[in-house]
C-alpha cells in the first residue's frame, strides 16, 4: 500500500499588485496560494483607481530586471514585445545630478533599465502569474484581521466588498467610499486566468482562510500595525522621512518612434528648497510619460496650463523646452503620498506564520524609482528562503522577514540619503555623520558624472546590483579622491537627433551636445 500524499501547504497573500503577484508566484513552488484583492483587476494594461500611483513615472532598475527575469523567465522579453523598452544606462539617459552636474553618457553594458507604463508591467506579470493553477485570486475581497495568537498566525479573516448605490457595502455595513472599497471601475466579471474560486469575492459575511503563511503585500494601506496590536503585540519601530514631495504627471504623444528618445531626468537639489525635478520616460504606444515633482512651497499643480511653465523652472529648463510644442494626450494628475516610511518588522516580536513585503514594509519617495526593484528582489529572497526552510516549520516566517529586509534596506538608504537633507523632512536634523556622508556622496556623484569607472560603480549601487557600502571600497575612494575626471559639461548631452525626435526641431549643437558622451 502507498502512503497518502502529503498535503501541500497553504498560503494567503494580501494584495494583488506587483508585490503580491510576485510573492504568490514564489510561494506556489511549495504551497497552494490564495490572493486576496479588494479591487477587480483588469484583464489587460488598463488603469484602475485602486492604484493611482500608476499614472506617474515608474521604471525597473537593472537589479530589478534581473530579479524579475529570474522569477519569471522570459517575462522581460514579453514586456518588450508589448512595447516596453530596455534602456542602457547611461547611454540611453540624459541626467542632471542633484548637485548640478550633467552626467556624461558613458556606455556600460551591464546596466539596462526597463521602461514602460505601470499598467503594462502589472498586466503582463499578473497574466503570467495567474496561469499557475496553484494560485487562486479572490477579487473584491478584503482582509479584516489575522486569525491566531501572538505566537502564531493561523489564517486571515476576510469579507466581500460589494458596490451599491449608497456607497460600498461589506460585512460590517455601508461605507461612503472614504474607506476600503472597490475602486476598479471594471464590470463585475470573473478574473481572467484566476482559476477556480475567482468569483469568491461575491460571498457575503466574514470567513476565515486557514494558512501556514500569510503575507501582507497591501502596500502603503497595510493594517498590520493595528492587527499586531489586536494580537497583544507591542508596536513596531518605524521611521518616516518626508520631504513633502508632490507629483504631477501627464502623457504626451511622441512625434515619431520613441526608439531614439532617451530618458531625460533633471533631479532636484535638496540644498535649494523647494526642490524641483522632472523626468521624461518614452513608453509604449509612442507616448511620453512626464512626471514633475516639487517639495513644500514648490509643488506642481493639476493645472494643465501650468505644467510646462513649471518644467521650465527646474534646475535646467530642458524638459520644459522639449515639451513646449508636444501634444498632450491627458490632463495633469497629481499625488502627494510620497513620504519614505519604513517599519522594522525584522527587529520586532512577530508571530510565526506571518510576514510583510513591499510597500507595506517600506515605502519610498517614488522619485528614485527603487520600489519596484526592491519588490522584485524581495520576491526572489522569499523564494530562496522557502527553498531552504520548510513552510510549516517554526521560524520560517522570521527568516523570510529578515531576508526581504535586505533589499528594502538598500532602497531605503538610497532614498533617505537624499530626502533627509530637505528642511523638516525628519524630526531631528541630520547628525554629523549623516552630514559627512552626504558630502562624500556629492563627491561620488561628481566623480561618476565625469569618470567612466566611477560611474560603473555608482550605477552598480543605484541599480541595486551592489549595496551602498560598495561606494566605500578602496578603488572607489581612490577614484573620488585622486581619480582623473573629464571636464564638466555646460549643457545637456542630448544629440540633435534626439532633440528632434521629441520636438521635430533641429537646434544648433552647443558644447556638450551632439554626442552620446565619451
Amino acid at each position: 500500500m502507498h502512503a497518502p500524499p502529503t498535503p501541500r501547504s497553504r498560503a494567503v497573500v494580501l494584495g494583488g499588485g506587483m508585490t503580491g503577484m510576485l510573492a504568490a508566484h514564489a510561494l506556489a513552488e511549495v504551497a497552494d496560494v490564495t490572493v486576496i484583492e479588494d479591487d477587480v483587476l483588469p484583464e489587460g494594461p488598463e488603469p484602475r483607481r485602486g492604484l493611482p500611483q500608476a499614472r506617474h513615472a515608474h521604471l525597473l532598475w537593472s537589479g530589478g530586471v534581473r530579479a524579475l527575469d529570474e522569477l519569471l523567465p522570459g517575462i522581460v522579453d514579453r514586456l518588450v514585445d508589448r512595447g516596453a523598452r530596455r534602456v542602457p544606462i547611461m547611454s540611453g539617459l540624459v541626467s542632471k545630478a542633484p548637485s548640478g552636474q550633467w552626467f556624461r553618457r558613458f556606455a556600460h553594458a551591464q546596466h539596462t533599465n526597463l521602461v514602460c507604463s505601470r499598467d503594462l508591467l502589472d498586466a503582463v506579470i499578473r497574466t503570467a502569474v495567474l496561469r499557475n493553477p496553484r494560485i487562486t485570486l479572490h477579487p473584491r475581497t478584503r482582509a479584516v484581521g489575522l486569525e491566531g495568537s501572538a505566537s502564531r498566525v493561523t489564517g486571515v479573516r476576510v469579507e466581500s466588498v460589494v458596490r451599491d448605490g449608497a456607497g460600498v457595502r461589506d460585512g460590517s455595513g455601508v461605507h461612503d467610499g472614504a474607506g476600503v472599497h472597490d475602486r476598479s471601475g471594471v464590470p463585475d466579471k470573473p478574473e481572467a486566468g484566476a482559476g477556480a474560486g475567482a468569483g469568491a469575492g461575491a460571498r457575503a459575511g466574514v470567513e476565515t482562510l486557514a494558512a501556514d503563511l500569510v503575507i501582507d503585500a497591501c502596500g502603503r494601506a497595510s493594517r498590520t500595525p493595528q492587527w499586531l496590536r489586536a494580537l497583544g503585540l507591542p508596536a513596531v519601530d518605524e521611521r518616516v522621512v518626508d520631504a513633502g514631495v508632490g507629483y504631477a504627471s501627464r502623457l504626451y504623444r511622441a512625434p515619431g518612434s520613441t526608439a531614439s528618445i532617451p530618458i531625460v531626468n533633471v533631479q532636484a537639489d535638496p540644498r535649494q528648497a523647494p526642490g524641483r525635478g522632472g523626468i521624461i520616460l518614452p513608453i509604449e504606444h509612442g507616448r511620453l510619460l512626464v512626471t514633475l515633482s516639487g517639495t513644500a512651497g514648490g509643488r506642481p499643480t493639476a493645472d494643465n496650463d501650468a505644467f510646462v511653465p513649471f518644467a521650465l523652472t527646474l534646475q535646467h529648463p530642458l524638459i520644459g523646452e522639449l515639451l513646449a510644442h508636444a501634444e498632450p494626450l491627458t490632463d495633469v494628475v497629481t499625488s502627494h503620498s510620497t513620504a519614505n516610511r519604513r517599519r522594522y518588522y525584522e527587529r520586532a516580536r512577530m508571530p510565526g506564520g506571518f510576514a510583510v513585503l513591499g510597500d507595506a514594509l517600506a515605502g519610498y519617495n517614488p522619485v528614485y524609482g527603487h520600489g519596484l526593484t526592491a519588490a522584485a528582489q524581495g520576491a526572489v529572497a522569499l523564494r530562496d528562503t522557502l527553498r531552504r526552510h520548510p513552510l510549516p516549520a517554526p521560524g520560517t516566517a522570521r527568516v523570510i522577514q529578515r531576508a526581504v529586509a535586505r533589499p528594502v534596506g538598500h532602497a531605503w538608504d538610497l532614498a533617505v540619503g537624499q530626502d533627509a537633507g530637505y528642511p523638516g523632512a525628519t524630526d531631528q536634523p541630520p547628525s554629523r555623520i549623516e552630514q559627512l556622508t552626504a558630502r562624500y556622496l556629492d563627491r561620488v556623484v561628481d566623480t561618476g558624472a565625469r569618470n567612466p569607472y566611477a560611474l560603473r560603480i555608482l550605477l552598480d549601487v543605484m541599480s541595486m546590483q551592489a549595496p551602498p557600502t560598495r561606494l566605500l571600497r578602496p578603488d572607489m575612494l581612490r577614484l573620488v579622491l585622486t581619480g582623473r575626471k573629464k571636464p564638466l559639461l555646460d549643457a545637456p548631452p542630448l544629440t540633435a537627433e534626439e532633440r528632434s525626435a521629441i520636438t521635430r526641431a533641429r537646434p544648433p549643437v552647443h558644447e556638450g551636445e551632439g554626442r552620446a558622451a565619451h
